[in-house]
């Protein structure tokens, strides 16, 4: 069983204490990525002008948006990945075939 693990993070200039079963590096990268879109976005006047509340919708959007972008190119890799896999399985079929006729054909000239 995997251990539970704990680790203090600054984020928004804020500690908290993040616990998971992923290791502390894991935990220190997601505290990492909401920093940077925090920066990304403190940088911007229209959003600085938000409400807090306003401001966290729009920051949690934008990292839906993140997330369903990765997970339309993973999706999109998987297809790729099947059909490659089934081109394989073919060129091999093929390849089987060609060896099992180039044996007959060998096996006719001997005759």
């Amino acid at each position: 069983m995997n251990t539970k693990n704990s680790t203090e993070v600054a984020i928004g200039g804020k500690l908290f204490t993040l616990c998971g079963y992923e290791d502390e590096e894991y935990l220190q990268r997601v505290a990492s990525y909401l920093n940077n879109k925090l920066n990304e976005y403190s940088k911007i006047e229209s959003f600085l002008r938000q409400d807090s509340d306003t401001q966290s919708i729009l920051i949690q959007l934008n990292i839906a948006d993140d997330y369903f972008k990765a997970k339309k190119q993973i999706d999109k890799l998987e297809e790729d990945l099947k059909s490659k896999e089934k081109e394989l399985y073919d060129l091999k079929h093929e390849l089987v075939t060609a060896q099992i006729k180039l044996e007959n054909a060998v096996q006719n000239n001997m005759k």
